[in-house]
């Protein structure tokens, strides 16, 4: 073989790279100074995050007008809803915004366009889960959870209804992500928060009646939920269809490729089992407190509310995060993915410290909004006043998990998962089970399993995932 011979080697499409996309866009997530670079592609998420932020403390509020037993109902059923959220958005929605960053920082656009339909296929194969799991079974689930008589009622109603629409939300969020991984953070803003505030209108009028709509009550909220997001994913399939962000969503002429299902899920597939850990933490958790009583449940409900809120003020960066480190790994700049990573987790971190900060000092600045139960308010101080020092640590590693995906590689994110709900879920059974203790030490397990769940994932940073380039 000649020199010249060894010198021709044009690697399969699915491979093949660039060295610098043509994009305006791609070309700032690259180069541009990183504070500027992460405002801009944050500013989108984070108004984004105010409008869902709107919609849990409005949901919660309306709920709370019909009575403290709808209050528990919504308590029972909002953890599996925030794991569908956390899923299709922040999990799996990890995994296709990076799959498509990855590709178009390598300039494979083809492999972009056809993650599209891959991704789509796999939200319906979710939802299809969420269906089963949360509708067609809730009755055994929140029985199980301690759901019992008006207050499990109330979660089964609701449930059958948010969860019989689970494909919409899924569809929804996997076509936001795909188009934050071209980083077009404002399109999917712009539909999220028109939909969100449809989705309050809706909410009040459903739940409690306004004007000609009927008074729904506890079903009010879930209805407005499914309506909502059938209008998001009618907007942003459009906008797909037509290729308007630079990536299409082709129902025609795309192989189906187990490698593009792998690089999709490689990521959301860790991350979705991250997504359950979290959430099967406060399951466990909840059912501990439900031995308590309703009043005792809804109080804890409202403070674990406001932690799984911090979930998407943290994405309001980590979404950003995700796309400017894959987009960097793809091009193989993983010293500049490094410090993007760092610079956006710290200012979550202090964002999700001042927060906790406040309702750990001052727990009634949240709870007095909901509820004035004496029993509700006491149990949702105690978690408040223990938990809360610790959000700025949960945040930190909320942001660096989501930065995480960007990578590829899930593996520290999900084993800090692991060890958060072994400390947390664990040691509060032990607590309750072997050592009769209450309420108090079963919070402070809350606390340590938050603390390791931040700093391991933070330690990863200096692992070999990170550091190819040393």
């Amino acid at each position: 073989m000649t020199a010249s011979a060894k010198l021709v080697s044009v690697p399969p499409s699915s491979q093949r790279t660039s060295a610098a996309p043509a994009s305006p866009r791609l070309e700032r997530m690259l180069r541009g100074p990183i504070g500027p670079v992460l405002a801009r592609l944050a500013a989108p998420n984070v108004a984004v995050v105010a409008a869902m932020t709107m919609v849990t403390v409005a949901d919660a509020w309306f709920v709370s007008r019909i009575g403290i037993a709808a209050l528990a109902s919504l308590a029972l059923v909002f953890p599996l809803q925030t794991l569908m959220q956390m899923m299709s958005a922040g999990a799996m929605g990890g995994g296709v915004s990076s799959a498509v960053a990855r590709a178009l920082g390598g300039g494979r656009h083809e492999r972009a366009d056809a993650i599209v339909l891959h991704a789509a296929l796999i939200a319906v194969g979710m939802a299809t889960l969420f269906v089963l799991f949360g509708a067609v079974l809730a009755r055994p689930l929140f029985s199980v959870l301690g759901g019992e008589s008006a207050v499990l009622d109330g979660a089964v109603a609701y449930a059958a209804i948010a969860f019989g629409g689970a494909a919409m939300i899924w569809l929804a969020n996997t076509f936001a992500s795909v188009l934050r991984g071209t980083g077009d953070m404002a399109t999917p803003a712009g539909v999220l928060i028109g939909t969100s505030l449809l989705q309050i209108a809706l909410s009040g009028a459903l739940t409690l009646g306004w004007g000609p709509l009927p008074a729904l009550g506890i079903q009010g909220p879930a209805v407005a939920l499914v309506s909502a997001f059938t209008v998001a994913t009618l907007v942003m399939g459009a906008i797909l269809l037509r290729g308007a962000a630079g990536v299409r969503l082709r129902l025609a002429g795309i192989r189906l490729e187990p490698a593009l299902f792998a690089d999709i899920l490689k990521v959301g597939a860790l991350a979705c089992g991250n997504a359950v850990l979290t959430i099967g933490t406060v399951l466990v958790v909840t059912r501990l407190v439900a031995a308590h009583g309703a009043a005792e449940l809804a109080g804890y409900g409202l403070g674990s509310r406001l932690e799984l809120m911090l979930v998407p003020v943290s994405f309001g960066i980590g979404g950003a995060l995700t796309a400017a480190v894959g987009l960097n790994f793809g091009a193989r700049q993983f010293a500049r993915a490094r410090r993007i990573a760092w610079s956006g987790a710290l200012f979550v971190a202090a964002v999700t410290g001042v927060i906790g900060g406040v309702v750990a000092l001052q727990p009634d600045l949240w709870l007095d909004f909901f509820t004035a139960a004496p029993e509700a308010q006491r149990f949702g101080s105690l978690y408040l006043s223990i938990v809360g020092p610790f959000y700025g640590l949960f945040g930190l590693g909320m942001a660096l998990y989501f930065a995480s995906q960007g990578t590829g590689n899930m593996v520290m994110p999900f084993s800090a998962g692991v060890v958060r709900l072994c400390l947390t879920a664990g040691g509060g059974i032990l607590a309750a089970a072997w050592f009769s203790a209450g309420a108090t030490a079963l919070f402070a397990c809350v606390a340590a399993g938050v603390t390791a769940f931040g700093g391991i994932i933070a330690l990863s940073l200096f692992g070999r995932n990170w550091n190819r380039d040393r």
